[in-house]
Formats: C-alpha cells, sequence, structure tokens
C-alpha cells in the first residue's frame, strides 16, 4: 500500500469523496455538516492524500492548514471494500506524523455525534486525540463533537 499527495480530479477520488458528504448530510443536520466540498478539498492550504492498494483506492485524507502552528484532518474515508482493514489508521498516522514534519502545535478535527461517527470516535481517541472545545471558526454545536492532540 501506498499514500501518495493527491490533486482531486479523478473519478474514482471524486466518487469516494460523494459518498463521503452523502455521509454526512445523512447523518447530521445540514448547518452541521462541515465538509469540504471539491473546490474547497483542491485550496492551496489543503493536502489531499489517497492510500492505494495496488491500483485501487482504498481511502483519503486531507490536511487543512489552520495556521502555522495548528491543522486540522478533514475528508477521512475508507473505501467500502477496504474497511475494517485498518485503512483509517494508516491515514491517521500519516496525518499525525506529516502534521508533526509541518511543525504544528497540534491537530484537531470536527466529526459528528450520531452513533453512526462511533468509529471515528473510537479512532482518534485510540491515536491520542481528545475531545475539546470548538477551534478555529466553529461554535458549540449539539452536532458537532471536536478534538485534538498536542504534538
Amino acid at each position: 500500500m501506498r499514500i501518495l499527495v493527491d490533486d482531486v480530479t479523478g473519478a474514482e477520488l471524486i466518487d469516494l469523496l460523494g459518498s463521503h458528504l452523502a455521509d454526512m448530510h445523512e447523518h447530521s443536520p445540514e448547518d452541521s455538516v462541515h465538509a469540504l466540498d471539491l473546490d474547497d478539498l483542491r485550496k492551496p492550504e489543503v493536502t489531499v492524500w489517497t492510500l492505494r492498494d495496488g491500483d485501487a483506492l482504498a481511502g483519503c485524507g486531507a490536511l487543512k492548514e489552520l495556521d502555522p502552528t495548528h491543522g486540522e484532518i478533514k475528508s477521512m474515508r475508507t473505501a467500502p471494500n477496504f474497511r475494517r482493514r485498518g485503512i483509517g489508521a494508516r491515514m491517521l498516522t500519516h496525518l499525525i506524523a506529516e502534521a508533526r514534519t509541518r511543525g504544528y502545535d497540534r491537530l484537531s478535527l470536527e466529526t459528528g455525534t450520531a452513533e453512526f461517527f462511533s468509529p471515528a470516535h473510537r479512532l482518534y481517541e485510540h491515536h491520542g486525540f481528545r475531545f475539546c472545545p470548538p477551534f478555529a471558526d466553529y461554535a458549540e454545536d449539539p452536532h458537532s463533537v471536536f478534538m485534538t492532540l498536542p504534538l
């Protein structure tokens, strides 16, 4: 398996991100969905990586620079046929390492509160993330939880 920077133009990744957005809208109210759309994922402050097993897309993740000391994880997603194979953990480990390489003091994220998001909560907690107050431009929201990892 290999992890590579992606330009977010390939159909396979666009489909995976489309299903990611669809799930976010299915499990959270419209005003509580903070997933980035394709245009936002292509902005200079965002880097997207794909994880591939041979030619098959296994997952993706993105890192958004909030400021020179603080990054945010965005668009973590595992392709359906690769679930429960450690893809999310592998991508998260990569994003944490990249945040350290960039010199960030902390890495944060926002995710939902519905049961659908429980596996994500467990993954992030397992890697040292802890619940925290809203950060950056986020506000308190009963449908969002915020987590951070000091680096």
